[in-house]
């Protein structure tokens, strides 16, 4: 069995902002070796999520609004109970646990086995600084 982990490092100039990692997951990929098996790729921050879907940046506009109306970025200790420990970003809390952690995907062929608008992203709720996001490759 073949494995390979490494982190991505992205920075994150903005407070809210989803990043494509899909070619820096597939480069992992090949660097791996494996030709069948599956590939982990996980936020390392508890304010950030790792999801899939199309690349489409209307798409992109729906989820930060759609996540705003959900979980409102609110830096006072009023709305969210979190906030009174001095931190501002209960809101990027939430929002993580809707867009969720991680990604597991097949590698068939040395290559991501995804559908054909399925893409590989890393969605930043509490950014302004330098994020990593882990890629564990296992298999054959």
């Amino acid at each position: 069995m073949k494995t390979l982990t490494k982190e991505i490092w992205v920075d994150v100039p903005e407070r809210r902002l989803i990043v494509s990692i899909h070619d820096d997951v597939q480069r992992l990929v090949a660097e791996s070796g494996v030709a069948d098996g599956l590939v982990l790729v996980n936020a390392m921050h508890i304010t950030a999520s790792v999801f899939i879907n199309d690349n489409e940046s209307g798409l992109h506009r729906d989820y930060d609004r759609w996540l705003e109306e959900l979980a409102p970025f609110d830096p006072s200790p009023q709305r969210y109970h979190h906030n009174r420990t001095g931190e501002d970003n209960a809101d990027a809390h939430h929002k993580r646990q809707i867009m969720g952690r991680e990604v597991v995907v097949a590698i068939t062929d040395g290559k991501l086995h995804l559908g054909p608008w399925e893409h590989i992203f890393y969605y930043e709720f509490d950014g302004r600084r330098r994020k990593r996001i882990l890629v564990k490759i296992i298999g054959e």
